[in-house]
């Protein structure tokens, strides 16, 4: 009995110590750190029925095993220009990008830049910016709209 509950104990310490899902580093803007704060601290719970997970990184979110990832203070997306396509969601505009296995969603005319990138596995998935959108209208205020 002694050593189950010796092994018990270890096991719940290394999940404790777990550093979370890791999280690929980005060129973080420092002018968004207020911002993208409050912006983490209102995040929804779930997100298209996916339950928040910890991450190893304090500048990033995610939810779901397949996960889907927020990102805040990113840089401008390679590809956005002046003509590039705004698609509204929610009354937040986006520019998608597409990867072989997922989709990034990078807010446009706000004050920061905001990312999401959700897996393929998720259809349709623009639909988890649902789910985001009035947290992010909410923490980063329109500069120029997108039209």
């Amino acid at each position: 009995m002694r050593r189950l509950a010796a092994c018990c104990a270890a096991l719940m310490f290394a999940s404790a110590c777990s550093p979370g899902l890791p999280v690929d580093e980005y060129d973080f803007d420092p002018a968004a750190t207020k911002t993208c704060e409050a912006l983490y601290a209102d995040a929804p719970q779930t997100v298209a029925g996916q339950a928040r997970r910890s991450v190893g990184d304090d500048r990033a979110l995610a939810w779901g095993d397949n996960a889907i990832t927020l990102r805040c203070g990113v840089p401008k997306p390679q590809g956005l220009t002046r003509s590039s396509r705004c698609d509204f969601v929610a009354d937040v505009g986006w520019f998608t990008s597409k990867g072989s296995q997922s989709y990034t969603f990078t807010t446009i005319g706000r004050e920061v830049f905001v990312s999401v990138e959700v897996p393929r596995s998720y259809d349709p998935a623009a639909d988890i910016l649902v789910d985001l959108a009035a947290v992010v209208a909410q923490h980063d205020p329109v500069v120029t709209p997108c039209v």
